[in-house]
């Protein structure tokens, strides 16, 4: 959609996709529409699918140029978030007696994620809000020539909502998984630091599904700085391995 709009002026604010299929990994084809191309703002689709699939991910999107306006973030990160050096790794050995679970996720051999808030699946407690905040840095960072963060960066880090849930369930649940029924991301301001910080909130889960958001935000400038908030429904489905 980037490039079949050719305008650097206007930069990607939001977009919706609906995952109607799944996408497997391999060559796809990316059919792009443009719906309406304007001198401030501009809104086009794109659909990504296999080669001779019916139906995979629709995505549409709105670039902007910067406008005059006002200016002003009413949302606060949680206090006393401890740094990321301070926090354990996802990828830290589990402890002594702790089996893993072998979820065929790859996107964790390119991304390192430490939690500052909340609770890992092996930990005994009494759950109490859908909340978590995790650090989260791309192993080799995706940014721009001028050291900003790609805005497809940020959106790739909004798609991890499924971690509040977990914390509202607790320990005791068979094993689940949460695939997208649809993504929705505003892209709001320029990211630099290494660490991102999201903060993941359930709001609700009924009839096999759930409702969640999350807010990415830099912490390592003068004031935090939320760079991106992502929200979607997600449908619960239990993790069965092959034999």
């Amino acid at each position: 959609m980037t490039a079949e709009l050719g305008d650097p002026t206007q930069r990607l604010r939001t977009l919706s996709t609906v995952f109607a299929a799944q996408v497997h990994a391999g060559a796809v084809d990316i059919d792009v529409s443009m719906l309406r191309q304007g001198r401030s703002m501009s809104q086009l689709t794109a659909t990504v699918r296999n080669a001779g699939a019916a139906a995979g991910h629709t995505t549409v999107a709105v670039f902007g140029t910067t406008r005059k306006g006002y200016e002003f973030t009413d949302a606060r990160p949680p206090a006393d978030i401890p740094e990321p050096d301070e926090c354990p790794s996802f990828r830290d050995p589990l402890p002594e007696g702790v089996e893993g679970r072998d979820f065929p996720f790859p996107f964790w051999d390119r991304v390192e994620g430490r939690p500052a808030i909340g609770h890992p699946f092996w930990e005994d407690y009494v759950p109490d809000r859908a909340l978590r905040a995790t650090w989260y840095r791309f192993d080799e960072p995706a940014r721009l020539d001028d050291g900003r963060w790609d805005p497809l960066a940020l959106v790739t880090m909004c798609d991890m909502m499924p971690g509040a849930v977990g914390e509202k369930l607790g320990p005791g649940n068979e094993d689940w998984y949460a695939p997208s029924v649809d993504l929705t991301v505003h892209v709001l301001n320029d990211a630099r630091s290494e660490w991102l910080l999201a903060v993941n909130r359930a709001r609700h889960a009924g009839d096999g599904y759930a409702s969640a958001d999350q807010e990415l935000w830099d912490m390592h400038g003068a004031e935090p700085v939320l760079a991106a908030y992502g929200t979607q429904v997600m449908f619960f489905t239990t993790f069965n391995p092959p034999a």
